[in-house]
């Protein structure tokens, strides 16, 4: 009988929730701030989004859309674009054409917002491993940077007193980085001065809480919570994506944000631990509004979307 009533009432509250839609969800502040400095600047405003998984399946291009008009009218500075940007390629049944189109869709969608500037990273779901040969110019991260228009599979810049570092996470033991990158990340951070304002992207998440069920975080986490240690004297602060679920987690100081998925459930309706239509597990999709400080501080902000 509590069996049975625990699955009706389950079922009765995903209702509830589906039928209040976005006004049962307002934005999710996920900042790590204990005291608020009245006295900040705020010198960026950016848009995180993440697992866009985009296809032409679920009409997700018209909805992306919809979700793009939404972002423009927080009067964004520039994107950060978190990986796995188009439905999937890595599978062992994914042909060249159905490579192909995703990204020409993907390419037709960046022109609604081409006036501004996109740094993105490579998702898991991007590469095409599948290609007849390593040869192949559609082979691995390479193809992949070039549809992205980034300048490497990791790279930095610096806009307004604040330093990004864009990393690759997709290497041995997925979730990691590789000993070249590992060489370049400590000396950005050595060239850096102290106090410092740092934000870094990386597909999966660093260190998060929704990885401690479900898996998914980098599996050479220790290795980069002791070097972000060694540079205690700066601001870090880290966003991710891949899990498709929200949460946040602070570690020696250094914040850890892993944002919701802008696709949810894949664009699709969901499945029996979804609690709410387009919903994975407990997180709807959306999209995240990022503002940066001349104190060093970070706001994060989540908004679901129902489209």
């Amino acid at each position: 009988m509590d069996q049975e009533f625990s699955k009706k009432r389950r079922s009765t509250l995903k209702k509830i929730v589906a039928s209040l839609g976005v006004l049962a969800m307002p934005p999710i502040v996920l900042s790590q701030e204990c005291t608020i400095n009245k006295k900040r600047k705020r010198l960026l405003k950016i848009a995180h989004i993440t697992d866009v998984h985009i296809s032409e399946d679920n009409n997700a291009p018209e909805r992306f859309k919809k979700c793009l008009k939404d972002i423009k009218a927080h009067k964004v500075d520039f994107f950060l674009n978190g990986g796995d940007t188009i439905m999937a390629a890595d599978y062992g049944h994914i042909t060249r054409d159905q490579v192909l189109s995703q990204w020409e869709l993907w390419k037709a969608l960046r022109k609604e917002f081409i006036e501004y500037d996109m740094f993105s990273c490579l998702g898991n779901h991007d590469m095409w491993w599948a290609a007849p040969d390593k040869a192949d110019a559609m082979y691995g991260k390479d193809y992949v940077v070039k549809n992205l228009g980034i300048p490497n599979r990791y790279y930095s810049f610096k806009k307004k007193h604040w330093y990004f570092l864009i990393l690759d996470s997709n290497n041995k033991n997925a979730g990691s980085l590789d000993e070249e990158q590992r060489n370049w990340l400590e000396n950005e951070l050595l060239k850096m001065p102290k106090e410092a304002n740092v934000l870094v992207m990386t597909h999966y998440p660093i260190l998060g809480v929704s990885t401690i069920p479900y898996g998914g975080s980098h599996t050479d986490s220790k290795y980069i919570t002791k070097l972000f240690y060694k540079h205690k004297d700066k601001n870090i602060h880290c966003i991710s994506g891949h899990m498709h679920l929200l949460d946040k987690a602070v570690y020696n100081d250094v914040n850890y944000y892993c944002n919701g998925s802008m696709s949810g459930f894949w664009w699709g309706d969901g499945d029996e631990d979804s609690a709410g239509k387009c919903w994975y597990h407990e997180t709807p999709p959306g999209y995240t509004i990022l503002e940066l400080f001349d104190d060093g501080s970070l706001k994060n902000t989540y908004y679901p979307h129902i489209y």
